[in-house]
C-alpha cells in the first residue's frame, strides 16, 4: 500500500477527485441553474431496471444515505466544480489497466449526477472493444452504439433510460476492433458534438478503456473537455499510473479515484506537484 500512497501522491499533478433533457439548442452553459421540470422521454427508450439487478451489479439504487452513496457524493461535488467553474461538460472515465473499476464509477458517478436538480447526464459507452455498461443494467440484446457507427440507425433509437430521472444512457453493443479509427472518423466527431451543444443543461460522462490497453483514450480525448482516472487500491502499480498519467494533457485531468480501497473511497486533489 505504500507504493501505492507514492503513486497516489504523484497523481495529484492531474487536478481532482475520489471513489432533464430540454429541447433548446443553444451552447452549454454550466454556472448553477434553476432546477429543471420533469423531464417527459419522446424518443429514449424507457427499460425499468429491477433494483436487485443493480444491487447485485453495485450500482446505486434509490437515493438514500450510505457511506458509498455518500462517497459518490463527495466525488460528484468535485467534479461539478471543476466542470462549472471552467464550463465544461464533457468527461472522460479511464484507468490504468482492466479490472480496476471504471466502468462502474462511470456508471454510479452518472448516477450520483442526474440526482442534482439542475442538470440532466448521458452516459456513453465508448470501451468499443469491451462494451460492458449495458450488462450492468441488464440490457443485453438492444441496439448500441457501434450499430450507429457501423450502420444507418438513428441515434435517438439507441438512447435509453433505466427509470431514473434526468439519466439517459447510450450503451454499448457489438465489440469494434478498430475502435480507435473508429473514435475519431467524421461520424463520431459530428456524434461527439451533437451530444455536447444539443442540450445546455446535460452533463456527458464517456466510460472509456484502460488508458494503457490500447491508443483509443489517447484518440478520443483532444474531444473531450476533462478527464477522470480510476485507480485500484493493493493492485495498481506505480509504474502503470505515472505512464497513464503522462499520456495525457494535464490540464484535463480533474483527478484521480482510489477504487476497492480498504479504507474509504479516496479523493485525490491537484494542490501538490510531482
Amino acid at each position: 500500500m505504500e507504493r501505492l500512497k507514492i503513486a497516489l501522491e504523484k497523481a495529484r499533478e492531474g487536478r481532482l477527485v475520489v471513489a432533464t433533457e430540454t429541447n433548446d439548442y443553444k451552447k452549454p452553459q454550466l454556472k448553477r441553474a434553476a432546477p429543471l421540470s420533469k423531464i417527459v422521454y419522446t424518443h429514449t427508450k424507457l427499460i425499468e431496471v429491477d433494483s436487485d439487478v443493480l444491487r447485485e451489479n453495485c450500482i446505486l439504487t434509490g437515493s438514500g444515505a450510505g457511506p458509498v452513496t455518500d462517497a459518490y457524493k463527495v466525488l460528484r461535488t468535485h467534479v461539478l466544480q471543476h466542470m462549472r467553474a471552467n464550463q465544461w461538460n464533457t468527461l472522460a472515465v479511464t484507468s490504468p489497466t482492466g479490472g480496476n473499476g471504471k466502468t462502474i464509477t462511470a456508471i454510479n458517478l452518472a448516477i450520483s449526477l442526474s440526482r442534482e436538480v439542475n442538470q440532466t447526464v448521458l452516459l456513453v459507452d465508448l470501451d468499443l472493444r469491451r462494451p460492458s455498461i449495458q450488462s450492468y443494467f441488464s440490457m443485453t440484446g438492444y441496439p448500441g452504439i457501434s450499430d450507429y457507427l457501423l450502420g444507418n440507425i438513428e441515434i435517438s433509437s439507441i438512447l435509453v433510460n433505466p427509470g431514473i430521472e434526468r439519466l439517459v444512457i447510450l450503451p454499448g453493443n457489438k465489440s469494434i476492433e478498430n475502435s480507435s479509427e473508429m473514435l475519431s472518423s467524421p461520424k463520431m466527431l459530428a456524434l461527439v458534438e451533437e451530444l455536447k451543444t444539443f442540450y445546455p443543461h446535460r452533463i456527458v460522462i464517456f466510460d472509456m478503456p484502460p488508458t494503457l490497453s490500447c491508443d483509443d483514450v489517447l484518440a478520443f480525448s483532444p474531444y473531450v473537455d476533462s478527464l477522470l482516472m480510476v485507480i485500484e487500491g493493493g493492485k495498481t502499480k506505480k509504474a502503470d499510473l505515472e505512464r497513464s498519467l503522462y499520456q495525457h494533457d494535464r490540464a484535463k485531468i480533474i483527478g484521480t479515484v482510489l477504487n476497492k480501497s480498504r479504507t474509504d473511497f479516496s479523493i485525490y486533489s491537484p494542490d501538490s506537484a510531482y
